[in-house]
């Protein structure tokens, strides 16, 4: 309706999957790389995991774009059906016409498929996309497929893509064979706020916008704080405000005009971060109450009293000085650490990778947790930033893995004893605290660090 208005080609915030319009944030860019990396490297067995609305099909559809005309690829989209179901339509998105119901006879003709694949220097990736949906029979068929390999490599490399609740499916014990054969795994996150201008400018662009268009900087916050940061949500508010300008018949997007879309979208049921003003009010008194415990606990210090936990260690900054130095380099406040040579590597398996570390200064015999690992140090720096606002000191450690490169491990505070570091990890997660990092394990300062000692 607001296209020709506005100069436009097309819709620019449709829900439709388009790959042309994948706006690569930080966290997407990621996600796509480890697929990369793990096709190439024949990997076997990839998870990518995300929320609702955060662009999981979209990095599909992109990813079967990105591939060579040599890989051959199956898209399975509706995933609740039967073994046999599932193995047929598998053959059928590989082109394969197969009239045997037999199980042993699809596999056997999926496997001379594949063979048939490797021996003319080709490849074969399977997506199966909302996965959190598959029965437990059908994962450990799917698990079965794994076998089909060569001695030196797996001839189908197979991208599970679910929604969280697909993790806590997979670390059931009854599927835990499965579950240790995932070599790549990655959790897509919403958007950043300062990637929401840059999301909304791309969409435009690609619809063919002038560049006419502008959202103020008080619209653009409406918008993060209402959608969260996901895709979807940020397209639902972004295409109802355009369709408000043009009713106003502006180009500026205002933040009365972000306000009666949301308004427009429902409750907060649709929007996770439009709170109904009844509750706003409430929210305003639990401001009132926080209010007057700060000033008792501000009271209390005053007079001496130690209300802080043993375990906790104020921080308002990476430990930057924590970070090892590499050769010839001189400390300015910045860290200067060369720049890995392979820039699309999986997050190292901190158990089982021997590793050569160049360790961190302190306290050898503590427990951390780890909280994620990233392939370049400005990611692990900005992520370190984002949560030392829970006052717990943060650690970087650099780790060179033999023919992976260099990872950067973000690791939270030293505690004395396993017992502790679970005490506060339960109450990260039970504060909602470890959204960002769903694979957050207790570590021991050893291997934390990087020494398999």
């Amino acid at each position: 309706m607001y296209e020709d208005f506005y100069g436009l080609k097309e819709k620019p915030f449709s829900l439709t999957p388009d790959p042309r319009f994948l706006y690569l944030s930080e966290s997407h860019r990621f996600a796509l790389d480890h697929l990369i990396y793990g096709i190439t490297q024949r990997e076997g067995f990839m998870l990518i995991t995300g929320d609702v609305g955060t662009g999981k099909t979209t990095i599909c559809r992109t990813l079967l774009e990105r591939l060579d005309e040599q890989t051959r690829t199956a898209l399975i989209l509706n995933p609740q059906m039967s073994e046999t179901e599932l193995l047929l339509s598998i053959l059928s998105e590989f082109g394969i016409t197969f009239s045997s119901n037999s199980k042993k006879e699809i596999i056997d003709r999926l496997n001379q498929f594949l063979l048939d694949q490797l021996a003319s220097g080709g490849g074969a990736v399977l997506i199966i996309d909302e996965a959190q949906n598959l029965s437990l029979p059908v994962l450990e068929q799917i698990r079965l497929l794994s076998n089909l390999e060569t001695e030196k490599e797996k001839l189908l490399q197979i991208i599970l893509v679910g929604q969280p609740e697909l993790r806590d499916k997979l670390n059931l014990p009854v599927l835990r064979q499965l579950n240790q054969r995932i070599s790549v795994r990655y959790h897509l996150r919403p958007l950043k706020k300062d990637e929401i201008k840059k999301y909304i400018d791309h969409r435009l662009m690609v619809a063919g916008s002038p560049g006419n268009i502008v959202f103020s900087r008080r619209a653009l916050s409406l918008i993060f704080k209402y959608s969260g940061g996901i895709p979807r949500l940020v397209n639902l508010l972004a295409d109802r405000a355009m369709l408000g300008g043009f009713s106003k018949q502006t180009w500026t997007i205002t933040p009365g005009i972000v306000k009666t879309a949301a308004g427009s979208l429902g409750d907060e049921k649709v929007l996770p971060g439009k709170r109904h003003p009844l509750v706003s009010a409430k929210w305003y008194g639990y401001g009132i109450v926080v209010l007057l415990i700060v000033a008792l606990l501000f009271m209390a210090v005053r007079k001496g009293i130690n209300l802080r936990p043993s375990h906790l260690i104020s921080s308002s900054k990476p430990n930057v000085s924590d970070v090892p130095q590499p050769p010839n380099s001189t400390k300015t406040g910045k860290i200067s650490v060369p720049i890995p040579k392979k820039d699309i590597v999986p997050p190292p398996t901190v158990e089982n990778t021997p590793t050569k570390i160049s360790r961190t200064s302190g306290k050898k015999d503590f427990y951390t947790i780890h909280l994620e690992s990233y392939p370049n140090e400005e990611s692990a720096i900005s992520a370190a930033k984002r949560f030392t606002r829970l006052g717990y000191q943060i650690y970087i450690a650099r780790v060179d893995l033999p023919a992976k490169g260099t990872w950067y491990r973000l690791l939270l505070g030293r505690f004395k004893d396993k017992q502790t570091s679970r005490k506060v990890m339960k109450e990260l997660k039970r504060k909602g605290d470890l959204k960002e990092f769903p694979d957050a394990a207790i570590r021991k300062a050893s291997v934390a660090f990087g020494n398999p000692g």
